[in-house]
């Protein structure tokens, strides 16, 4: 059969209707058949196998008692499951849509993320991510639900069960040089990366400028995800996530993926190591107090 598409809309299509199913407590078995759905058809489902039609993600949200906006959002990803490749708006869903992303993170076993203008959300401080969303909220309430979303996000860094993923980091020195107002949280900041780079499964590396330009240059941000596999089953594909200003992009074509295996190569070619890197860091904490 023809592939028809990223596979990742279905794949979280799936994902989150095993989650609505079992956070209602109903066993696959006893869904399929108020669903009148056979049990193959179920497991298709839910492992992401096929594409889900509209009226059957309304009669599954509606027996598993989804609440209004999962509803919403898990048909516009089953539409999304049947095109060739998607991008997402924001818009007025960005807290349903962020959901998915997240739904993603805490499932990959491994995260391996390039920032070239600012910390990842998994290492930034309080102080740091107040000032990232206060560039983009001028209310208070509303920074303060991001900020607290974002911190939420970190527990997954030092979770016992599922074991804790593997998180590797390389940031630009500019990223590092771009400081906050506050001049004593910028400091905490960096500081909180070296004192997380001690953790068995963190890695955090810097591109000095020294570097020069290098293969990711023009590639913007992006993390790739790579996830376990769950029983005897295959696991997901890795997963290309890029960001922008209007929406997300998610790449899981083999092709797609080994373009950014090379960058990231690229970027640890260039990169301190782990020392050195820390040793960098330091520095240009001991600069901030001059």
């Amino acid at each position: 059969m023809t592939e028809t598409g990223s596979t990742v809309p279905r794949r979280q299509v799936g994902r989150l209707l095993r989650q609505l199913r079992e956070q209602a407590g109903i066993s696959l078995m006893a869904a399929a058949g108020e669903l009148e759905f056979s049990r193959a058809r179920m497991y298709r489902i839910e492992n992401g196998e096929v594409p889900v039609r509209k009226h059957d993600v309304i009669a599954m949200c509606g027996v598993y008692s989804a609440p209004g906006h999962m509803t919403e959002v898990l048909i516009g990803l089953a539409a999304e499951s049947k095109a060739k490749g998607w991008w997402h708006a924001y818009g007025d869903v960005v807290p349903a849509w962020f959901e998915l992303y997240v739904g993603m993170e805490q499932a990959a076993s491994r995260l391996r993320s390039y920032a070239p203008g600012v910390i990842p959300g998994l290492l930034q401080t309080r102080e740091y991510a107040e000032a990232v969303f206060r560039s983009w909220h001028a209310d208070d309430d509303a920074v303060g639900s991001a900020v607290a979303v974002r911190l939420e996000r970190q527990s997954l860094l030092s979770r016992r069960l599922p074991e804790a993923p593997r998180l590797d980091v390389i940031v630009d020195e500019g990223v590092l040089r771009r400081a906050i107002p506050d001049t004593l949280g910028m400091q905490k900041q960096l500081a909180h990366l070296v004192n997380m780079s001690t953790r068995r499964n963190i890695g955090v590396r810097v591109i000095p400028f020294a570097a020069g330009p290098h293969k990711a240059a023009s590639s913007g941000q992006f993390t790739i995800l790579e996830f376990p596999a769950v029983g005897t089953a295959s696991p997901e594909p890795a997963t290309i996530y890029c960001e922008n200003l209007t929406g997300a992009l998610y790449l899981d074509k083999l092709a797609e993926v080994e373009t950014y295996e090379s960058i990231w190569d690229g970027l640890e070619a260039v990169a301190l190591d782990q020392p050195g890197s820390d040793d960098l860091i330091r520095t240009i904490i001991e600069e901030s107090d001059d």
